[in-house]
């Protein structure tokens, strides 16, 4: 028993002197001091020893556990410390050297100009309310007037999710149901996703933002509505816009108008973003249609009132001279850090 313990200990110190990294190490001690090492075969082994020799054959036993447990700890300690110190070494930081820099998350162009212009025409005395952005048939078109065979009911424009379930074409699809819960006098501003069946230019998208503009009172007029769009886009543009108006129609309106002011960049001389005259479109309004308001119980006979919506993605290619609507879907950073 002596013999084998101090050839054991003579193994355990020579592959000890081998072992470099603490996974070495701890391969060690698995194999001398796990379930199926030598120690365990010693101290088996101590059932064959005579009782008068198993006392002492059990101190030898116990005191070469003692050695190569301390002598595996000592030699991880210094392992682990050589380790460390190579790693700090190799991952030094030169604190001298510039740091990377975090951009903050900047709001979208668009979603800026949504609230600037609701913040404008809070000003103005509007409230914000928003319509859903999955509609009925009725509120999108029946309940504004749309006759039966209108284009815009056809497949080709309207996105149609059931058969009396589609995506909102225009935020006007609020103006049924403010009349409805609402009696006059109503100032209502409703912003959001349009969704349109068309083919994708650098003019059109099949989803942009619009912002529906709705006023009912008593004694409401042409003059009050020219007068509030003259207001609203020299807020809009921080100068004052010369506008003018052309016919135009729109089911929901009537008489409709279109609204057009003066280029912001070439000052009505002639430019690339107003086509060479001098002029830009940026809305469709009128004085809202006598079916509308009584579909929406609303007396004809003693309110009026005027409705205008005026795409959101124009107003910001106006501001900034962006000639490609597909660039605020692109996601391009070169292109949103410009705001």
């Amino acid at each position: 028993m002596k013999e084998q313990i101090d050839k054991l200990l003579t193994q355990f110190q020579s592959e000890l002197n081998q072992a470099q990294s603490t996974s070495e190490l701890e391969e060690l001690r698995v194999r001398y001091l796990g379930r199926k090492g030598p120690l365990q075969d010693l101290m088996k082994n101590l059932k064959d020893c005579t009782p008068e020799d198993r006392p002492k054959a059990g101190k030898w036993v116990n005191d070469l556990k003692t050695k190569i447990t301390q002598a595996l700890d000592n030699q991880s300690t210094l392992a682990k410390q050589t380790e460390l110190t190579a790693q700090l070494q190799n991952e030094t930081i030169d604190v001298t050297e510039p740091g990377r820099r975090r951009f903050l998350g900047r709001t979208h162009p668009i979603t800026q100009m949504i609230d600037e212009t609701l913040s404008i025409l809070q000003g103005m005395g509007f409230s914000v309310q928003y319509s859903p952005d999955i509609e009925s048939e009725y509120y999108n078109y029946w309940g504004l007037n749309f006759p039966p065979d209108h284009p815009a009911l056809d497949m080709q424009d309207t996105f149609y999710i059931a058969k009396d379930a589609l995506l909102r074409s225009h935020t006007t699809n609020i103006q049924q149901r403010i009349m409805e819960s609402h009696n006059p006098p109503i100032r209502v501003a409703s912003p959001g996703k349009c969704y349109r069946n068309e083919t994708i230019t650098t003019r059109s998208h099949v989803l942009f933002h619009q912002i529906d503009v709705f006023y009912v009172d008593q004694g409401v007029t042409m003059a009050d509505l020219l007068s509030t769009l003259e207001e609203f886009y020299s807020k809009i543009f921080n100068s004052n816009v010369d506008m003018r108006v052309r016919a135009s129609y729109f089911p929901f309106v009537e008489p409709g108008i279109e609204v057009d002011i003066k280029c912001t960049s070439c000052g009505g001389s002639g430019c690339r973003l107003c086509k060479d005259t001098g002029w830009l479109e940026v809305c469709g309004a009128g004085m809202v249609h006598e079916e509308v308001l009584k579909q929406g119980g609303v007396d004809p006979e003693t309110h009026s009132g005027f409705a205008w919506g005026g795409g959101v993605e124009r107003l910001v290619q106006l501001r900034h001279g962006i000639s490609d609507i597909r660039l605020f879907t692109s996601n391009d950073l070169r292109f949103l850090h410009q705001f």
